[in-house]
Order: C-alpha cells, then structure tokens, then sequence
C-alpha cells in the first residue's frame, strides 16, 4: 500500500472516530455525557440563593452541566426567558412564586386559597407554554407592608386599614417592579383606597437604609425579608386579604422535563422543606451578615443531607 492510500485511510478513521466521540458527548461537556441545563433567578437575595440551591441539586443528583444565570432582572425577564430555553440564550429553569403567576403573568383574579392558585398556574402555565410547576417549596413570600416599630406605636397602626387612615401624610418607598404589578401598588390602592403623600420606587436593596433615614414611612416587603428583624420593622396585617399567596415553586420547561425527568426528583427534595422562618434567616445571612447567596444555599443542602 503506497503512501498516498495509507494517508487516506487513516485520515477517513480519524474523521470516523470524530464523528462517534461527538455523538457520545451528547449536549455536554461532562464526563457523565450529560445535556446542559440553565438555571436563571430574579434579581433580588432570595432568587439568588434558592437559584443557587436547584443548581447544586441537579448537579448533585443527575449528570447534567448546570449553567448559572442568575440575578437576571425581574419577573417578566425571567419568563420571556423561560420561554426561549437555555439552547436559545434563554433559561430552562427558575424559581417563581403561585401569586406572581397568577395575577402577573396570568392576570387572572387574586385568590386567598394557596390550593387553588397553585392548580390554576399549574394548569395554565402547562397548557398554554408547557412549562410546568414542580411541588412548592414551602414558603410563602407573600408581599407585604412594613412600617418602624416605633411609628406604628405612635399612630396606633397594625393592619393595611389603620395605614390607609394617615397614608396622605407618608411617603410610600417601593420596588420599580411593586409600582406596575397588579399585585402591586395599583390593586393595593384599588382594594384599600391608598392616597399617599408620595411614592418613591427604588431598587429592593435601597428600602430599608431608606426607611430607616426617614426618607419614607412605610416600605413593601416581602414576608420572607431578612432584614425585617434587624431593622426593626413592623409587618402589616393585610386585613382585606388582599395579596394572594406566594408560595414559590421550581418552574422548568416541559419539554426538557420529557427528556430529563430526574429534574424534578432533584428539585422535589426540597418540596415543603423551608418554612417562612427558614427563608428569612438564608436571606438574613446574605443581607444582614454579607455571607455569600452561593455559599448560603450550598450550607442549608448540606444540612438537610442532600448535598
């Protein structure tokens, strides 16, 4: 065999072997041979240590390569996301809550029963984009209004109505996203009759030095805010019940679930697994104590024995 036809044949069992190796590797890198999968969050400590905890439980418990797209931005960016998929320079997974889901995305009517606005998500979000509600991880971060302990001692105010009778005289400090929801300001002030002096929106993280400088009087909030404790802010009772639930669930497209159903084994290991008190004291590690949102996450799996 001369030179020229052995050069030949060697090069056409390299292009051969080539093309076997890279349909092994599949859609990853990792040595398991497994497909990529995108975990993204919402922009706030919460989004960003639970985005961090489905990550390390993917990987801890299926072959896949997780990349991480967290603090992404808010609610609507997240899901135009979700929608496109990770192979799209979109995401495959996020964490969001029932409520947000309902009357956000879905801009259907609030409901008080947590039962019924997990159903009707879970139905419509399945139905309409086949993306699908895994089982809720417990807690709900439910908004709410917080006022200083001492003020609502002064002017005798625990629930939403007792604010609603001096809200002219204050100045409500809240989310960019808490001003346009409908779950927001807007339904508030529909439900309860707000008219404040004024309405301050800044970024989640500027409310409570805000709050506590007297910028503001009042601030929106989430139940399962760290800082609540440490600044000493009294939680309003929402007397006419008017914020829906929130409990928050794993949403992961369907057709990624088809190909790869161990995500939700994995993620369902936290199903009911963190109370309100739990999440407020993750999220009071990384805004009260500056502990790292990655490190946090990672210390609670393995707490629970599941790292």
């Amino acid at each position: 065999m001369n030179k020229r036809n052995l050069t030949i044949i060697l090069s056409f069992m390299l292009l051969i072997l080539t093309i076997i190796t890279g349909c092994k590797g599949g859609g990853g890198a990792s040595s398991g041979g497994g497909d990529t999968v995108v975990i993204g969050s919402k922009n706030f400590t919460e989004q960003i240590i639970v985005g961090n905890m489905m990550a390390d439980l993917i990987e801890a418990h299926t072959d896949l390569n997780v990349e991480r797209k967290l603090n992404l931005g808010g609610t609507n960016v997240c899901f135009e996301a979700i929608k496109k998929g990770g192979s799209n320079n979109g995401i495959d997974v996020y964490m969001d809550y029932t409520g947000t889901g309902l009357v956000d995305i879905l801009q259907m009517e609030p409901t008080t029963d947590p039962d019924e606005a997990y159903n009707t998500v879970k139905k419509e979000y399945k139905e309409k984009w086949n993306l699908v509600w895994l089982e809720p991880w417990g807690f709900n971060n439910t908004y709410t209004l917080a006022v200083k302990e001492e003020f609502a001692a002064e002017h005798n105010i625990n629930t939403f109505s007792d604010l609603g009778k001096i809200a002219d005289q204050i100045v409500l400090g809240c989310s960019m996203e808490f001003v346009e929801r409908p779950d927001g300001l807007p339904g508030l002030v529909d439900k309860y009759g707000f008219q404040f002096k004024n309405v301050k929106s800044m970024d989640t993280g500027i409310r409570y030095p805000a709050i506590d400088n007297d910028e503001v009087q009042v601030i929106d909030a989430f139940a399962t805010d760290g800082l609540l404790v440490s600044h000493n802010l009294k939680i309003l009772e929402d007397d006419k019940q008017f914020f829906p639930p929130y409990y928050a669930a794993p949403l992961v497209r369907g057709d990624l679930l088809d190909k790869r159903p161990e995500i939700a084994d994995a993620l369902n290991k936290l199903a009911n697994a963190i109370t309100d008190e739990d999440m407020q004291q993750l999220n009071y590690q990384v805004d009260g104590e500056g502990k790292d949102a990655a490190k946090v996450a990672k210390e609670f799996l393995q707490s629970k024995g599941l790292i």
